[in-house]
């Protein structure tokens, strides 16, 4: 398994890894909710290749996109020492140690260009996400109550961060 920063040319195949992790019940959109098109997605990685403190890595496995973290840098001087993360692995795929890898490759990638704060956050249910984060060395910094609402029901997130 390779871990590697996004190229514009995995648009495609990260497009459909991303609307299948959202099958999950746990990210952000609904299952089936998102409808990106290639062309929007080669334009949104564009954007985030653009930008310093913004990245994607992508977990590649036979040539087949497995798991994904994405970085997104803050963009003034006040807070261009931290990054919001999403991460994705597919659930065929999960419990392998993925997961860790794009942790520890985003941890490198953080202390090369100065980010010193990641931050997430996560569907308090998602206990199997919540311990990993924890072994990552996030902390939990708090509960956004009724940030979401899933099937007409609201839901609260943790908010974690980790310094570097």
């Amino acid at each position: 398994m390779i871990i590697r920063p996004i190229d514009v040319i995995d648009e495609e195949r990260f497009l459909e890894l991303s609307k299948k992790v959202d099958e999950s019940g746990f990210m952000l959109y609904e299952p089936g909710e998102k409808k990106t098109t290639v062309e929007q997605q080669r334009t949104l990685i564009e954007k985030i290749l653009s930008e310093k403190k913004s990245v994607i890595f992508v977990a590649e496995l036979k040539n087949k996109l497995v798991g994904f973290i994405v970085a997104l840098g803050g963009n003034v001087l006040r807070n261009q020492h931290s990054a919001y993360l999403v991460l994705g692995v597919l659930e065929d795929f999960q419990g392998q140690g993925i997961a860790t890898k794009l942790f520890k490759r985003i941890f490198e990638w953080a202390k090369e260009i100065e980010v010193s704060r990641l931050e997430l956050t996560v569907i308090k249910d998602n206990i199997k996400a919540f311990n990993l984060y924890r072994k990552m060395g996030f902390v939990l910094e708090g509960e956004k109550v009724h940030s979401l609402k899933i099937n007409g029901e609201f839901v609260n997130e943790y908010y974690l961060y980790k310094l570097l």
